[in-house]
C-alpha cells in the first residue's frame, strides 16, 4: 500500500505538545508534507523559536512516521511562527505579539539584569525581541547595554529604538540628560509609560519585554491598563523579605487581571569559579517555594556569579560576556520556559469563546 498524507498525519497525531496538551496535527503544526517513494519530509511549525521541547518533538515525529510500512527515511524541518494576536483599535503596540512585564516587589533583586539577559536569550533563538525600560526612577538598561551615551532619533513622528545584541531597546534614560534625576508624581509616570509604548516605533516583534520599577506603584498599574500584556514574570531572591513583597506584586497584577507567567529566582547560589561547588549564600524562601505558595509556574533560578555583574558594568549582557558560565545556561533555559508559558497563555486565550 503506497504511503499517503493521511497515513502520515494519522501517525503524527500520536505526537503531543506536552505544554499545549494537544497533538501537533490538531494544533496545525504540520506543514508541507512531501513524499518521494520511501522518503518522507515535512515541516513542524512551533509557536516559538525558543521552544524547550523542540528536539524531543522532532525525535517523536521521526519515530512515529518511521513505523509506517514503506517509509525508509524521514526528514523533519523544525520551524517556528509566533502566533499573531488580534489587536484592538485602541492598541498602542499593534505589531507586538507578546508583551511581557518583568516585575519585582522590592529593589536590588537584579530584575533589570534578568530582563536584559532573557531578551538577549530569546533573540538568540531567532525571535524578534524588544526591550522597554519602564523603570522610570532608575533606568539602568542603557548602561548595561553600553548605550548610555546614545541618543535616539525620530522618523515619521516616532522614536526609533536603539539596536544592541539583536534586540531593540528604548529607555527613559536615553531621553534624559546624564545624571538627571526623575522627580515625578503619578500622572507623569503614567504618561511616560504610555509614551514609551505609543511613541516608539516598535514595529513587528515576537516579544516585548518590559522592565518595570520595583514595587506596586503607578508604572506597573499603568502598564497593565495600557498594554495588552500576555503576562507578568516575578523576579525574587532567596530572602524572606523579597519573597513576601513579591507576593504583594502578584496580588496587584491579579487584581488588574494580568496573568502571572511565573517566578524567576535570582542570586540562587554561589558557584565557585575554581571547583564548581555551589554554596547557598542566602537562606530565605526560594523561588520554587514561592511559586508553590502563590500557585504559579516556577521558571527557574540563576546562580550568584561575579561574571553577571562584571559583564553588566562593562555594558555587555552576561549571556554575551560570559556565555559558558552557569548563569548564561540558566538564562537560556528560563527564556525557553518563558516562551513556553507565553504560548500556553496565547493558545488558552484563543480558545476562549467570544463574548
Amino acid at each position: 500500500m503506497p504511503i499517503d498524507q493521511e497515513a502520515i498525519l494519522a501517525a503524527l497525531r500520536n505526537v503531543q505538545d506536552p505544554d499545549l496538551r494537544r497533538d501537533i496535527v490538531a494544533l496545525g503544526f504540520v506543514k508541507d508534507i512531501q513524499i518521494d517513494g520511501g522518503k518522507v519530509s515535512f515541516k513542524v511549525e512551533l509557536t516559538t523559536p525558543a521552544c524547550p521541547v523542540k528536539d524531543l518533538l522532532m525525535e517523536q515525529c521521526e519515530e512515529e512516521v518511521l513505523k509506517l510500512d514503506g517509509v525508509e527515511s524521514v526528514d523533519v524541518e523544525m520551524t517556528a511562527q509566533v502566533r499573531q494576536r488580534q489587536p484592538k483599535p485602541e492598541d498602542l503596540i499593534p505589531g507586538v505579539k507578546h508583551a511581557i512585564a518583568i516585575a519585582s516587589g522590592k529593589g536590588g533583586v537584579g530584575k533589570s539584569t534578568v530582563t536584559l539577559n532573557l531578551a538577549v536569550a530569546l533573540a538568540q533563538t531567532g525571535a524578534r525581541v524588544g526591550l522597554m525600560d519602564a523603570d522610570v526612577y532608575g533606568p539602568s538598561i542603557p548602561l548595561m547595554l553600553g548605550a548610555q551615551h546614545e541618543r535616539p532619533f525620530t522618523q515619521g513622528g516616532k522614536i526609533i529604538p536603539i539596536e544592541r545584541f539583536g534586540i531593540s531597546m528604548m529607555s527613559l534614560g536615553l531621553l534624559l540628560e546624564e545624571g538627571q534625576a526623575v522627580l515625578w508624581r503619578g500622572p507623569m509616570v503614567a504618561g511616560t509609560v504610555k509614551q514609551l509604548l505609543e511613541d516608539v516605533e516598535w514595529g513587528e516583534l515576537d516579544y516585548l519585554l518590559v522592565d518595570l520599577p520595583p514595587g506596586t506603584g503607578d508604572a506597573p498599574m499603568s502598564l497593565a491598563q495600557l498594554a495588552p500584556l500576555t503576562g507578568v514574570v516575578i523576579v525574587t531572591t532567596p530572602h524572606h523579605v523579597a519573597a513576601n513583597i513579591a507576593g504583594k506584586s502578584v496580588q496587584l497584577f491579579r487584581r488588574l487581571n494580568a496573568p502571572i507567567m511565573g517566578v524567576v529566582e535570582n542570586m540562587a547560589g554561589f558557584v565557585c569559579p575554581n571547583c564548581g561547588e555551589v554554596s547557598q549564600i542566602f537562606a530565605g524562601l526560594t523561588g520554587e517555594q514561592l511559586s508553590e505558595q502563590i500557585d504559579v509556574p516556577y521558571l527557574g533560578s540563576i546562580p550568584l556569579d561575579p561574571s553577571v555583574s562584571d559583564a553588566g558594568d562593562k555594558g555587555v549582557p552576561a549571556l554575551i560576556g560570559a556565555p559558558h558560565r552557569p548563569p548564561a545556561e540558566a538564562f537560556r533555559q528560563i527564556a525557553g520556559q518563558l516562551a513556553q508559558q507565553a504560548s500556553i497563555l496565547s493558545m488558552a486565550k484563543s480558545a476562549e469563546p467570544v463574548a
